[in-house]
């Protein structure tokens, strides 16, 4: 089995623990540092003055030295690395953006104990030349991030409000780290109330400073294999703009880009959480293909049931939804061929279903059960409803047996984020099945992937979309606290019992929405009709590799969800732990058809 070196983002779920079941689920051993190195966590203890919380503290950041340190000794055994800038650099997501007294010297001298850090990696690649190396980098976001370092709601709105207001356009580097706060008539914006815009711009002209670092230094000079850089909580225009258009311009000039963009070694686009699950997928096909310096690329089609993409920009995104499709087809080591609609692209080997209005869910349910039928892999992916899945389209899913058998599934938060999830599951997934034919590390895949898209729809619905109010109007209603929203951080903002009482019904409820959802047509646990699910890719007589229209089944047979799993993992509502498993046996031949 191969082995992955990863360094994440940060340790929530959606960085860790469900790019780890990716991976197992497309043949690949997932390395990753002890908890305690990569361990972030947002404010913890308040400073609390009658019935008001006055202030915060307590916030935790990844040990940069010992991600580094845990690189290098692994080298040797890995067989590839994905690594997050963020965490090799700050210590995570929300550590590159504290606010900061200074932004750094002059570049490239700028800071030398994150560029040493950065060094690293190209030592890494001089080393290990023939090892594939992928980076993940984030442009900073334009709010501060909340209940971190005692940063209120009240800091998150105001910044997040002055940031997306336009700026002076700025095309050389310098200037661009001089120009954060200028109008476009060149004079400054407003003072701040709630944050210091100082302290906030001189983080973003660290961070900056780290972007070119890595396209220039890592990337550019010394042969890194290849870049994305997710911009983090997006607008249309604001703080971001210039940064932006400078990478995309650097791609070009430095990297023979197009556009903005190289499918071959960069790429920029809307999206943090789900860069993690797109580079596995590359990575995935990196090392799963005969001749892995020069892949066969799989062809990706898009169809809208709905609004098509182009008219649809995210309120936290700069893209609009199909082009943020079709960089992550690129990011994912996939292509597509035309447009990238469906509709003008007539040979292809996957399909992604946007659902983009809910009127249209009944035509997509027909769809998806055809493409079932002629055994074309398909990912979903559920745009309707803004952070998670939709109330109208996701039981018309879980009613057709047909979603038990999709590549990839995903309604998680922002779309970028729903996009690199969805299409990351289904390619690395794909990139396995295309190589694989030995029956042991297909059963061990095959759980994995099993459990992944049943988790899929555990967090994205079952929890996302219902049992958070639950949870949300049961914390509001116990805080002791009348200034804040308390399931914003439910370690300070209830009570020790009250924190240990809401873990207690996320737990008892969600052992319940897993047994709901077990049942259900996708799933069929339990019942006399359990789904089946794609085990393999067939070897027809005379091929000599799988064919991805010839597919072996196996039968979803068991869910469970560990009793002490579901929990809070940064304190908020927001984002939980969940690690539902589930088991498969394999079908008879003919059985599934």
């Amino acid at each position: 089995m191969k082995k992955i070196v990863y360094i994440p983002l940060d340790d929530r779920p959606a960085n860790l623990d469900d790019v780890i079941v990716q991976g197992h689920a497309a043949g690949l051993e997932v390395l990753t540092p002890d908890a305690s190195v990569i361990r972030n966590r947002m404010d913890d203890t308040g400073e609390i003055e009658g019935t008001e919380v006055v202030g915060t503290s307590g916030a935790v950041y990844g040990d940069t030295s010992a991600a580094g340190q845990f690189v290098q000794d692994h080298a040797a055994e890995a067989d590839g690395f994905i690594l997050s800038i963020d965490m090799l650099a700050y210590g995570g997501l929300i550590g590159s953006r504290r606010l900061r007294q200074d932004g750094g010297g002059d570049y490239p001298t700028y800071d030398p104990t994150t560029t040493t850090l950065l060094d690293t990696i190209a030592q890494l690649k001089t080393e290990y030349p023939n090892k594939p190396v992928f980076l993940l980098d984030t442009v900073m976001r334009l709010a501060t991030t909340t209940m971190a370092e005692s940063l209120s709601i009240e800091a998150y709105n105001e910044s997040r409000a002055l940031m997306m207001k336009p700026r002076l356009a700025q095309s050389e580097f310098d200037d661009v780290l001089s120009g954060y706060d200028l109008q476009p008539d060149g004079t400054p914006y407003e003072d701040t109330i709630h944050f210091s815009k100082e302290d906030y711009y001189n983080a973003r002209k660290h961070k900056f400073k780290t972007n070119r670092y890595v396209l220039e230094a890592l990337v550019r000079d010394a042969g890194v294999d290849f870049v994305a850089f997710g911009v983090d909580d997006a607008s249309t225009q604001g703080v971001q703009a210039n940064e932006i258009h400078w990478i995309e311009n650097h791609i070009d000039e430095w990297l023979s880009g197009n556009g903005g963009q190289n499918p071959e070694r960069a790429i920029i686009l809307p999206d943090a959480d789900g860069l993690g699950h797109s580079l596995m997928a590359r990575m995935a096909g990196k090392l799963h293909t005969e001749a892995p310096t020069q892949p066969v690329k799989p062809v990706v089609a898009v169809r809208y049931f709905g609004r098509d993409g182009s008219e649809i920009v995210n309120t936290y995104e700069y893209m609009d939804v199909h082009t943020n499709i079709l960089r992550h087809i690129e990011i994912v080591g996939a292509t597509f061929t035309g447009d990238g609609r469906s509709i003008n692209n007539p040979n292809y080997e996957l399909e992604l279903l946007a659902l983009t209005s809910e009127d249209q869910i009944g035509a997509a349910i027909a769809y998806l059960e055809a493409n079932r039928e002629a055994k074309m892999p398909t990912i979903v992916v559920d745009f309707t409803r803004n952070g998670s899945a939709g109330l109208v389209t996701t039981p018309e899913l879980l009613n057709s047996p047909a979603t038990g058998s999709l590549f990839g599934y995903s309604a998680w938060n922002t779309a970028g984020n729903k996009i690199g999830m969805g299409l990351g599951m289904a390619l690395s997934r794909f990139f396995f099945l295309k190589k694989e034919t030995q029956e042991r590390p297909l059963g061990i895949a095959l759980d994995a992937h099993g459990s992944l898209l049943f988790k899929r729809f555990l967090k994205d619905y079952s929890y996302k979309t219902i049992e958070i109010a639950n949870i949300r109007t049961e914390s509001r209603a116990r805080t002791p606290y009348t200034n804040v929203t308390a399931d914003q951080n439910m370690k300070i903002f209830n009570t020790p019992q009250d924190y240990d009482d809401l873990t207690q019904l996320l737990r008892t409820n969600m052992q319940t929405r897993t047994a709901e959802l077990a049942a259900m047509p996708a799933f069929g646990i339990g019942t006399s009709a359990p789904t089946c699910v794609v085990r393999r890719f067939g070897v027809p007589q005379g091929e000599a590799a799988p064919n991805s229209n010839d597919w072996r089944f196996a039968k979803y047979d068991s869910a469970s969800l560990p009793l002490n799993d579901p929990g809070f993992i940064w304190w908020r509502a927001f984002e939980i732990t969940l690690n539902p498993k589930i088991d498969l046996k394999r079908a008879a031949q003919g059985d599934c058809e």
